[in-house]
C-alpha cells in the first residue's frame, strides 16, 4: 500500500510511472487532470480524474471518465461510463452502467446492464434490464420506444424505507 501526503506527491508518481502496481490511500481529495491507473484498490476522499481503472474504490465523491473497477463504494458518481462488479453509491449520473448489483439512492444513465439493482429512482436512456430483480420506487425511460426488464426475476416498485 502506498500513501501519498498530497496531490502534488501524487501527480508527481502518476506522471512518472502511468501505473501504480499496488493500491494507494490518500487522505485528500484526489484531483488529477490525467488518467488513474492502479492495480490495486484506491481509498480516498473523494476523487476528480480523467479515467479511472483500478481494483476496488473507496471513496467520497467520484467525478471521472470511465470507470474500470471491482467494487466501488462511493457517496454521488458522475461519471462516463462504468463497468463495475458491485456499486454502492448514494447517486449515480452516468453514460452506460455493466454491473453485477447496483445499490444506490438515484441513478440517472444511458443504457444499464445489471445482474440486481436496488435503487430508489432509476432515469435512463434506452435500456435498462437486470438478469435477476429490479427493486426501486420508480423507473422511467427517456426515449419512446425504451424497454425495461428483468430476464429471472421481477420488477418490484415500492416505497423504500
Amino acid at each position: 500500500m502506498i500513501e501519498f501526503k498530497d496531490n502534488e506527491e501524487l501527480g508527481k508518481y502518476v506522471e512518472e510511472h502511468k501505473i501504480i502496481k499496488e493500491s494507494i490511500k490518500c487522505y485528500f481529495n484526489i484531483s488529477l487532470n490525467t488518467d488513474l491507473i492502479v492495480k490495486g484498490n484506491i481509498t480516498a476522499y473523494n476523487i476528480n480524474a480523467g479515467d479511472i481503472d483500478a481494483g476496488d474504490i473507496n471513496a467520497g465523491d467520484i467525478n471521472a471518465g470511465d470507470i474500470n473497477a471491482g467494487d466501488i463504494n462511493a457517496g454521488d458518481i458522475n461519471a462516463g461510463d462504468i463497468n463495475a462488479g458491485d456499486i454502492n453509491a448514494c447517486n449515480i449520473k452516468a453514460d452506460d452502467i455493466n454491473a453485477c448489483n447496483i445499490n444506490a439512492g438515484d441513478i440517472n444513465a444511458g443504457d444499464i446492464n445489471a445482474c440486481d439493482i436496488n435503487a430508489d429512482d432509476i432515469i435512463y436512456n434506452t435500456v435498462c434490464f437486470a438478469y435477476n430483480d429490479i427493486e426501486c420506487k420508480s423507473i422511467t425511460g427517456r426515449k419512446d420506444n425504451c424497454k425495461h426488464f428483468v430476464l429471472d426475476g421481477k420488477i418490484i416498485k415500492e416505497e423504500k424505507k
